[in-house]
């Protein structure tokens, strides 16, 4: 019994090759989408639609190189499956839906070969965009050409005549240059050989091949260079994110905007106080020294003093009270200025380093996406502990009053009570999105993980 059931997975896994090869030739073609969409404005990834340097450029050649073959050999995998399969049991090929949903929906089976062919055409197109790039040699140029617009031109210069054999163009287009031709028949030829075998033996017998190869020294070194320009690039420009914005803060708030401040307030005798909180907080204070003051006298801590004496040193503290809090407000308005040209110069470095901004969002999508399963889950329910968790409300409170506090306004506790009802919600809808758009679909087995950690 076990021996059957061990046939019968390995044909289901079979059966499955096709539809699994295509996904992820599919899944590569999405990422060289998004590398279009987000760096070369929808345009294919190539030096003349990226106004980026040569290291930039170079990685992003790369990237594309690395999906581009992985789409060819998984397209690869797929047509030498497609064909074993049909030859052995045609039955297999047919798109069936067997799962139904804990809701009790099920998946309209009319719709999976649409979406399948869908992904045929997306993938076709992707490479077929990538093969009008690579131009072929001058002597072969004429082969390339459109059918229609080479047979126009032969039959307006023969005058309806067709043109000679020597000259007769094919009658479909090739879809590739030679170059990916060959390299998809060579393709081909080892998907052919080893398809029914283990992805993780093709994956090392293709490692085996690049540590055989004699350029393989030249392009880790090429690749280790180019993986040093960018983390330089992306660690000075993260730095140049916070010191800038805190230089700027403190050199406006100190020589530019303070003076000012400090000369108006002056000159127009403002008041002491910016809010009444601020003059709660005042007169608390100068009763609890009057208090603590004339306890310590009833109970001999300090000697006895008249009620003269009593009032004159309360008067005095009243004024050290009164400057404090002078020097508060004046802090205050200064901070609101001050933070303002602080995200002004923190805007300006994300609108004019638009090229650092890019290495920069690559450099941390490889350090988040290149840590163990366990390591990302971890974080996720770290950060959605303390931001949107049960605890999190008491700490967005003391953010949104320290935030009140530095910029001199009175905390409301309505706006604060408002803010912590809704702000949490909508973040923490959007990380579900973010797990079940991005991370489920990079890194399932994370997914998996964090689950289980969080039950």
């Amino acid at each position: 019994m076990q021996i059957f059931g061990i046939f019968r997975a390995a044909r289901q896994w079979l059966s499955r090759t096709p539809e699994r090869a295509l996904d992820q030739a599919y899944e590569a073609a999405r990422m060289i989408e998004a590398i279009e969409n987000d760096h070369f404005s929808g345009n294919p990834i190539s030096s003349a639609y990226g106004n980026y340097g040569a290291s930039a450029q170079a990685y992003f050649d790369g990237e594309r190189q690395k999906y581009l073959n992985l789409i060819r050999l998984r397209m690869a995998e797929f047509h030498s499956s497609s064909s074993l399969l049909r030859v052995s049991d045609p039955k297999i090929m047919e798109i069936q839906v067997s799962d139904t949903r804990p809701n009790g929906l099920s998946v309209d089976v009319i719709d999976k070969p649409a979406i399948f062919f869908r992904k045929l055409r997306f993938v076709d197109e992707v490479l077929a965009r990538y093969g009008k790039l690579e131009s072929p040699p001058p002597s072969q140029r004429v082969i390339t050409l459109p059918p229609d617009r080479s047979t126009s031109s032969s039959l307006s210069a023969g005058n309806g005549a067709p043109p000679p054999p020597s000259q007769k163009p094919p009658q479909k287009p090739p879809q590739k240059p030679p170059e990916s031709e060959r390299d998809r028949d060579r393709t081909d030829a080892l998907s052919d050989r080893a398809s029914v075998l283990p992805r993780s033996i093709l994956r090392t017998v293709d490692r085996i091949r690049q540590d055989l190869d004699p350029k393989a020294e030249t392009q880790v070194v090429k690749k280790f260079r180019t993986s040093k320009v960018k983390t330089t690039l992306a660690i000075k420009f993260l730095l140049l994110l916070v010191i800038v914005p805190l230089l700027t803060q403190q050199f406006s708030k100190n020589f530019l905007v303070g003076p000012i401040v400090d000369y108006i307030r002056a000159e127009n005798q403002a008041g002491v106080f910016l809010n009444i909180e601020m003059e709660e907080e005042a007169l608390h204070e100068l009763q609890q020294f009057e208090e603590r003051l004339r306890f310590e006298v009833l109970i001999g801590k300090v000697a006895p003093m008249p009620e003269l004496e009593i009032e004159q040193t309360v008067r005095e503290k009243a004024t050290e009270i009164e400057e404090a809090y002078r020097r508060r407000s004046a802090d205050a308005i200064k901070n609101v200025f001050a933070d303002m040209m602080a995200v002004a110069a923190f805007i300006t470095l994300l609108v004019t380093r638009k090229r650092e901004v890019s290495t920069l969002k690559d450099f941390m999508d490889e350090i988040v996406y290149g840590l163990s399963d366990s390591a990302k889950a971890f974080i996720i329910i770290l950060f959605t502990d303390m931001f949107v968790g049960f605890h999190s409300p008491h700490g967005w409170e003391v953010l949104l009053e320290g935030l009140s506090r530095h910029l001199g306004f009175a905390a409301n506790r309505e706006f604060i009570f408002l803010f912590i009802a809704t702000f949490p919600v909508i973040l923490d809808t959007v990380f579900k999105y973010w797990i079940f758009r991005y991370l489920n679909r990079i890194s399932p087995s994370a997914v998996a993980t964090y689950r289980n950690m969080n039950e």
